[in-house]
C-alpha cells in the first residue's frame, strides 16, 4: 500500500513553499504566509510545474476518455455501470486503495505522508477530497452518443458532469507521473445522486454519523473557470398528492375532487410565498410536474405536483415550507368542505429532497487558495452561491468548495448539451494546485 513512497523523488522540499522558492525571479521571505501567497509560490515549484506539463501532455487521452465516459450511461439511481468503470480507471491510474461503497460512490485513495498538514490538531489522518458526480439527469432511453461538429462535442451529460470526473482522474494521473506526495491522504471519488432526486444521497452517505472524516472537500462541478462555489443554496423539494374516490364527471357530480384541490393548493401557496420572497434573502419557489387524471369526462382518484423551494437562509427556507405546508392543509379542508356526496380525499405529503444551505467564509484559508488559484490560469475568480455536493460539507462546517472543470460549454440539462476544449488543460491545472496546495506537499523520503 505504501510502496509508492520508497520512490526516490527529487526536487521535493516542503521548504520550497516558504523560503527557497523563486517566484518571478525573487527570492522568497522565509515568514510565514498567506493563503494566497503559498498558492502563488507552490504553482513555480518545479515538481508542481512537471504536473502541469504532464496535464498538458495527456489532453489526448483525456478528451478520448471524456467521449468514452459520456457514453457510459448514467440515469439517476442507476449509476452502477459508470461507477464500476470509472473505479477500474481510478485504479489503473494509480490510486492505492480503490472502492465502490453502498451508497455507490466510487473511490480511490492515495495515501498521503501525514505531515504537518497531514494530521488534525487532535493527532488523527487528514483527508481532502477531489470529486465529481457519476449521474446525470437524463432517463435511461436518451441517447448519450457523442457526437463532434468542429471543435465540438455534443451530448448529453459531457460537460456536467463528466468532464468534472476526467478531471479528477486526470489530477490523479498527474500526481503519479510528476511523482507528488501530499501530507494529507487524498480521496478521488466519483459521487452519485447529485442531480435532481438524487438528493445528494452519496454526500449524505459520504459525511454520515460515523463515517471516516473528510476534512476539506474540492468539487468540480460545470465547465469553465473562475466561479467558486463557497456557498450552498438550500432546497426542500416536495411530491404532494390529493387523492380520493373519483367518479364520472356527471354521475358522480358533487364530490370532493384531487384536481379542484391541486388548484386551490397552487393559489394559496403563491399568495402567501408572493410575499415572503419580495424582500430579505433571495428566496425562490416553483410548480415544476403536475399529474393525474385518467380522462376529460373523469374526477380525478389522483392529481400530484411536485415543488420546489429554495434559499440562500435556512431560516426564510423553513418559513416558506411552512407556509407551503399550511396552504395545502387548507386546500384539502375547503375541497372537503364543498363536497356534496362521497368520501373525504385526503392529502399524502412526501418531502422528496432536502438540500442543506450554508456559507464558507470568503476569508477562509481554501477560499483564499482558490482565489489565488484563479488568476494564475487566466480567469478572474468570483465566489458564488449554487446548490452542489459541496452543500452538505458546508452544511456541516466542514471547508468545501466547487469550481469548474475548464474549457467551455453549454446547453447543460439538454439533449443539446455540448463542450468545446478550450484550453481546458488550465482547468484541470488549476484543479491539481488546489489540491496540493490544500493537502500539503510532503518532502522525500531520503
Amino acid at each position: 500500500m505504501y510502496a509508492r513512497y520508497a520512490r526516490n523523488i527529487t526536487g521535493f522540499i516542503v521548504s520550497a513553499l516558504f523560503g527557497m522558492a523563486i517566484v518571478g525571479g525573487i527570492p522568497a521571505v522565509a515568514t510565514a504566509q498567506a493563503p494566497g501567497d503559498d498558492v502563488r509560490r507552490l504553482a513555480e515549484h518545479p515538481a508542481v510545474r512537471s504536473a502541469f506539463r504532464v496535464i498538458e501532455e495527456l489532453e489526448p487521452r483525456t478528451i478520448r476518455e471524456l467521449i468514452e465516459l459520456t457514453e457510459v450511461p448514467a440515469p439517476p439511481f442507476m449509476e452502477d455501470e459508470r461507477a464500476r468503470v470509472y473505479a477500474e480507471w481510478l485504479r489503473e491510474a494509480g490510486a492505492d486503495s480503490v472502492f465502490i461503497d453502498e451508497e455507490g460512490n466510487a473511490i480511490g485513495i492515495r495515501y498521503g505522508r501525514g505531515g504537518a498538514r497531514g494530521s488534525t490538531p487532535e493527532g488523527e489522518r487528514r483527508t481532502v477530497a477531489l470529486s465529481g458526480h457519476l449521474d446525470t439527469v437524463f432517463p435511461a432511453d436518451v441517447d448519450v452518443t457523442v457526437t463532434q461538429r468542429g471543435d465540438t462535442l455534443f451530448a448529453p451529460g459531457i460537460g456536467d458532469d463528466t468532464r468534472g470526473l476526467i478531471a479528477v482522474l486526470t489530477v490523479l494521473r498527474a500526481l503519479e507521473a510528476a511523482g507528488i506526495e501530499t501530507e494529507a491522504d487524498v480521496q478521488f471519488i466519483g459521487t452519485v445522486g447529485e442531480e435532481g432526486l438524487g438528493d445528494l444521497r452519496g454526500m449524505k452517505y459520504l459525511f454520515r454519523e460515523g463515517a471516516d472524516p473528510i476534512h476539506t472537500w474540492i468539487d468540480i462541478d460545470g465547465t469553465g473557470l473562475g466561479r467558486i462555489v463557497n456557498k450552498g443554496l438550500g432546497s426542500h423539494r416536495f411530491r404532494v398528492t390529493f387523492r380520493g374516490p373519483g367518479g364520472h364527471s356527471w354521475g358522480a357530480f358533487g364530490m370532493a375532487s384531487p384536481a379542484h384541490a391541486l388548484g386551490r393548493g397552487i393559489r394559496h401557496f403563491q399568495d402567501v410565498a408572493d410575499t415572503l420572497t419580495r424582500s430579505g434573502p433571495r428566496t425562490s419557489y416553483n410548480v415544476g410536474r403536475l399529474g393525474g387524471g385518467t380522462s376529460v369526462n373523469s374526477i380525478p382518484f389522483e392529481a400530484w405536483m411536485e415543488v420546489d423551494m429554495r434559499s440562500e437562509s435556512e431560516e426564510s427556507l423553513a418559513r416558506i415550507d411552512a407556509a407551503f405546508r399550511d396552504a395545502m392543509r387548507r386546500a384539502l379542508a375547503e375541497e372537503n368542505a364543498l363536497r356534496r356526496a362521497g368520501p373525504e380525499i385526503e392529502l399524502v405529503l412526501d418531502q422528496i429532497g432536502d438540500r442543506p444551505s450554508g456559507e464558507v467564509a470568503d476569508d477562509h484559508p481554501l477560499v483564499e487558495r482558490a482565489l489565488a488559484v484563479m488568476p494564475l490560469f487566466g480567469a478572474v475568480p468570483a465566489l458564488t452561491r449554487s446548490s452542489t455536493d459541496s452543500n452538505i460539507p458546508i452544511s456541516l462546517g466542514i471547508p468545501a468548495v466547487t469550481i469548474g472543470s475548464g474549457g467551455i460549454g453549454s446547453g447543460a440539462h439538454s439533449p443539446g448539451e455540448w463542450w468545446i476544449n478550450r484550453d481546458g488543460h488550465l482547468g484541470i491545472q488549476a484543479n491539481l494546485l488546489l489540491l496540493v496546495s490544500e493537502a500539503g506537499l510532503a518532502e522525500p523520503i531520503p
